[in-house]
């Protein structure tokens, strides 16, 4: 049974200050075995780790890495994503297990998705979309906002006509009028998926356009009891997975299990960082039921603190699975070259 006796966070930045910036973590247990973690980092997620989940989790008795959010009381919180994917990553190690594998992944490559931030110039948003089709993405998904949607999709759709192409609305959206119509209007463009149209919290909205669109709704759940209650009325038909969002792995496979029981189609995010986010992002998403392609972004060479560092070749991210945990070394002096802050319990 592990039990944490040693627990270290480096809240790291990018050189130069280039964001992203990430809080990595470090757990170990009373046999010397390491399992790292990542998350965002935010001024209320590290107060969190140094004020309350890091001292809770020294001494934690656990035997499977589901139980340790619940027994820790660490709740849903970004904090607690980190040590989910840390504490996984070392229950693997112990059982000599790729993450994959331990979650119940079937696949040994994922299909890589790209996302593109909104542009408003089509000329140069169309190169963008160029560039990732010759490098091999399967799917690109745009970021759109109210008066700016229907022009940026059209244009996109009419030069690359077979491409698999997803909105994301980022929650901009309301019930007015004109809104509705432009979400409406996407409906004719062979969509993926319109992802995120109005808050989260607004699951009836949702609910409604599903049922006035062809284009599948994609949500962001934060976490399960949302999930369950979308899949209840209709809210959607397929589920966007981020890990950190969701309050770790344990959570996300829990999410995607819901939405693979009830048909809906899912897929898996990973927010840029240093390697290690990513890393676990391509572990969920090679559970069965993520047949779409999946966001893992790309960490800078110099800054990729896992090794090899996790790269799409042709569109497509092996999912490593001759090595135990993450599948990846981990470069414990780069972390620390990296890092601005650094906690640790016991000191």
């Amino acid at each position: 049974m592990p039990r944490i006796e040693g627990f270290e966070a480096y809240r790291m930045t990018m050189p130069h200050g280039r964001r992203p910036e990430s809080i990595v973590v470090r757990v170990c247990d009373q046999d010397g075995a390491v399992g790292w973690g990542e998350v965002a980092a935010s001024d209320a997620c590290w107060a969190d780790i140094e004020e309350r989940v890091g001292p809770a989790l020294l001494d934690l008795d656990w035997e499977l890495p589901e139980e340790v959010v619940d027994v820790g009381g660490l709740g849903g919180h970004p904090a607690a994503s980190a040590i989910d994917i840390a504490c996984w990553d070392l229950w693997c190690r112990r059982q000599g297990t790729p993450l994959a594998h331990a979650l119940g992944g079937t696949r040994t490559s994922i299909v890589a998705g790209a996302r593109l931030t909104a542009e408003p110039m089509l000329d140069v948003l169309l190169t963008r979309v160029n560039r990732l089709v010759s490098a091999g993405y399967a799917r690109v998904t745009l970021a759109v906002q109210p008066g700016w949607d229907i022009e940026p999709v059209r244009a996109v759709r009419q030069a690359f006509p077979a491409l698999a192409l997803q909105a994301d609305a980022g929650e901009a959206y309301t019930e007015e009028a004109a809104h509705l119509s432009a979400l409406e209007a996407l409906d004719a463009y062979g969509l993926l998926a319109i992802e995120r149209p109005f808050t989260g919290a607004d699951l009836a909205a949702h609910a409604r356009l599903q049922r006035a669109i062809e284009t599948p709704v994609c949500l962001d759940p934060a976490d399960l009891d949302t999930v369950d209650a979308a899949i209840a009325i209709g809210a959607g038909r397929m589920l966007g997975l981020r890990i950190s969002r969701l309050g770790g792995l344990t959570a996300a496979r829990g999410a995607h299990d819901r939405a693979l029981a009830s048909g809906w189609d899912a897929w898996c995010g990973g927010a840029a960082g240093f390697g290690i986010g990513q890393a676990a992002a391509v572990a969920l998403a090679a559970l069965p039921g993520c047949d779409l392609p999946s966001d893992v972004s790309e960490t800078p060479s110099q800054t990729a603190v896992v090794s090899p560092p996790v790269r799409a070749n042709g569109g497509v991210v092996a999912v490593p699975l001759t090595q135990p945990g993450l599948g990846h070394d981990i470069d414990s002096a780069l972390v620390t070259r990296l890092s601005r802050n650094t906690l640790r319990i016991p000191a």
